[in-house]
């Protein structure tokens, strides 16, 4: 019987992509799911592929929102007794250059990939402690590396990571284990959407040298993620070279390293940015869907 089997699981981001897949997982291996999202058809549908109330808590909750997420905590402290491991996974990116990306989507970016976080963890921290159980803290690849045109999202997968460092010291005491997660591109809505709206982002992708510039599919990421889980581990990286990027941090921005990136940046950058502004949203669609009332 695994590990996980009993265990309630709160899931931020649940509704799609890494989050989604993860569920389906655990679920296999008899965790009790709390699934937070803001795009409500796809958290039903997937509530219901998992076997409904009785193994899964659906609720369509604001990461940015304390309350929200209080709520959320709540209740799935009322529905399953208390909740044994956190995955603060929503997150999303922004595409523009520092002088050219909405500066509302930067600070959405922010809000909900390093706010996000906080308020997910603070709303369940308590019910962690009591149960002596782990928090997992998506981060990136994003952490170690840069890319012209994503600065909030470097940004916020940088402050990601420390939190997660600050967190596990605050709370190892109380036999709480912390982990951050670090992966490439993969292939979920947040990768697609910009592959689609952008052909600058496609050909920045194109010209990152090997092994960056491959995406790893949604399921190898999600078996990686479950695997971290059960093992409590400090960091999970996917695919495994990501680690190493964590090591030679002060080599990848060494002016040799950063050498192709200098030379694409004068014509891919300009060209993000009237893509964008073509647009008209520093977003995907889906992203902007979501924030309208």
């Amino acid at each position: 019987m695994s590990s996980l089997h009993g265990k309630v699981v709160f899931i931020t981001g649940g509704a799609r992509g890494v989050g989604a897949e993860v569920a389906r997982r655990l679920r296999r291996k008899g965790a009790k799911l709390v699934l937070t999202d803001l795009d409500a058809a796809p958290l039903d549908d997937l509530a219901t592929e998992l076997g409904g109330d009785a193994h899964v808590l659906t609720v369509l909750a604001d990461v940015r929102d304390l309350a929200a997420m209080q709520s959320a905590a709540d209740a799935a402290v009322a529905h399953f007794g208390g909740i044994d491991i956190v995955l603060a996974n929503a997150g999303i990116a922004s595409f523009g250059s520092v002088l050219a990306v909405d500066p509302e989507a930067f600070r959405r970016v922010i809000d909900i990939n390093i706010m996000g976080v906080f308020n997910t963890v603070r709303a369940t921290l308590p019910s962690i402690i009591e149960r002596r159980g782990y928090v997992l803290v998506v981060s990136s690849l994003a952490a170690f590396t840069s890319a012209p045109g994503l600065a909030a999202y470097h940004t916020s997968k940088a402050g990601a990571e420390y939190f997660a460092n600050t967190l596990r010291l605050e709370v190892a005491h109380h036999g709480v284990d912390v982990g951050s997660a670090h992966m490439s591109w993969i292939d979920t809505p947040l990768v697609q959407d910009a592959k689609a709206d952008l052909s600058a982002f496609r050909e920045m992708l194109s010209k990152l040298m090997p092994p960056l510039n491959r995406t790893t599919t949604v399921e190898a990421c999600g078996a990686a993620f479950v695997k971290g889980i059960e093992g409590r581990k400090k960091r999970i990286y996917c695919p495994r070279w990501v680690g190493a990027f964590r090591w030679i941090r002060p080599l990848v921005s060494s002016p040799l390293a950063e050498r192709d990136i200098r030379t694409f940046t004068p014509e891919l950058l300009p060209r993000l940015d009237a893509e964008a502004a073509a647009l008209g949203r520093s977003v995907s669609a889906r992203i902007e869907a979501l924030e309208k009332p």
